[in-house]
């Protein structure tokens, strides 16, 4: 231990003195606050960012009950994408594996076979030429890719991980998409937020975001919204870790004095039943219902792009814009004190009876697994790759370019300390 006892309780001495300055007894009261006047609708100069979808309320069921319904969907698949993530090595190269799967509820072990694999090349050399045709093996159920990324100056680690990771998935869930009878739910948002991220982080990779290959990827997911409403099949994408900041930077922006870190923060006081009773813990908190929000529509931050009034990157829409937009509601399982994002697109969600099985769904699925729906999990598990299979791709990879990959100190420090 590096930290003797008198370390220890000056660090609870700050403790003591942070608690008697910060005082969140009035954030229940603020969140509710917000919840009711300002998220009715939600403006940012003059342009609707956040509107519910039918009636706005908080509601709650019994964990139990909810888990013993009968499922809304007779079948429901899962989809994912794992890379190895991004590595660079001495020779200038810097690539990403991303490695994609889709898994089925009942299981489809013929679909659990099949794979996309997409790896994502960034070289300062002009002169290199990649094949960029899919390439079949196993049967024809494993397929790779190479992609030669657009050149940066700067972010060549966060682009290609970006594009492997979207590419893999969107050409996955296009190549399987006829296999989804009832329902598919995305192991992630809808669309690939952290590329749209791009037009707002900085200019040279805000110019990247129009360039042909990301905007091939957006138009993946495109397609695929089309193709799955064409045929009456739900779509949506499950966020564990949801980390918009739309409503609580837009509060501030109003005057609002919002406390909370993002939008996960706020539904979570929002949502939480423990919250109130002054411990600041949630020790007593009532374990025995999810509770969650009616559907909203974002049309703000990233989720401005396929906003009905955004330009899709220009990427050619075939149903009404209005169709694209993102829509969702927020679970709160008291049991994990966790929050959850569920994003469906509006074309979807504006349907009350195909907004209400596609809920259903996600409630039964989270009160049976304590976490995320079982199939997603399945997605996971398969899309995943292992650390010693990152490694020896590595490892693979430094022994055909003939380069080794560049190490940091953390890179030693973690290898000697596990």
């Amino acid at each position: 231990m590096t930290l003797d006892p008198v370390h220890v309780d000056g660090i609870a001495d700050i403790a003591g003195v942070l608690a008697h300055r910060v005082d969140s007894t009035n954030h229940d009261d603020l969140a509710r606050t917000a919840f009711e006047e300002w998220l009715d609708p939600l403006r940012v100069d003059g342009r609707t960012v956040v509107a519910p979808l039918g009636e706005r309320r908080l509601r709650s069921v019994p964990v139990d009950d909810v888990a013993l319904v009968d499922a809304p969907y007779a079948t429901v698949h899962g989809l994912d994408s794992g890379t190895i993530n991004p590595t660079t090595f001495k020779n200038g190269l810097v690539l990403d594996v991303a490695h994609a799967a889709m898994a089925a509820e009942p299981s489809d072990l013929d679909l659990h076979r099949a794979r996309s694999l997409v790896t994502t090349v960034h070289a300062n050399d002009p002169t290199l030429s990649l094949g960029t045709d899919w390439v079949r093996r196993d049967e024809g159920y494993f397929r790779r890719k190479i992609l030669h990324a657009p050149r940066v100056n700067r972010y060549a680690e966060g682009v290609v991980h970006a594009l492997s990771l979207y590419l893999a998935e969107s050409a996955h869930a296009l190549e399987h998409a006829e296999t989804v009878d009832d329902c598919l739910l995305l192991d992630g948002p809808l669309y690939p937020k952290e590329l749209l991220n791009w037009q707002d982080r900085d200019a040279e990779l805000g110019a990247l975001a129009t360039e042909a290959k990301p905007r091939a990827i957006v138009e993946n997911y495109v397609r695929l919204v089309e193709r799955l409403l064409g045929r009456d099949v739900a779509v949506a994408g499950f966020v564990k870790n949801p980390s918009a900041k739309l409503i609580t930077r837009t509060l501030r922006e109003k005057g609002v004095d919002a406390p909370w870190v993002d939008d996960t923060a706020f539904f979570t006081r929002l949502l939480d039943p423990g919250t109130g009773t002054g411990t600041g813990t949630g020790d007593d908190r009532p374990t025995d219902r999810l509770t969650f929000t009616n559907w909203f529509y974002s049309r703000g931050g990233s989720d401005r792009t396929l906003a009905a009034d955004g330009d899709a990157l220009g990427v050619d829409r075939a149903l009404d814009p209005g169709d694209y937009e993102v829509t969702f509601f927020v679970v709160y399982d008291p049991r994990e004190d966790l929050c959850y994002r569920v994003e469906a697109p509006a074309g979807l969600t504006r349907d009350a009876d195909a907004r209400d099985r596609l809920t259903r769904r996600i409630l039964h699925d989270v009160a049976v697994s304590r976490g995320p729906p079982p199939v997603v999990d399945r997605a996971d598990s398969l899309a995943r790759i292992g650390v010693d299979e990152k490694a020896a791709l590595r490892r693979t990879f430094e022994e055909r370019l003939e380069s080794e990959s560049v190490r940091r100190y953390d890179d030693a420090r973690w290898d000697e300390e596990y």
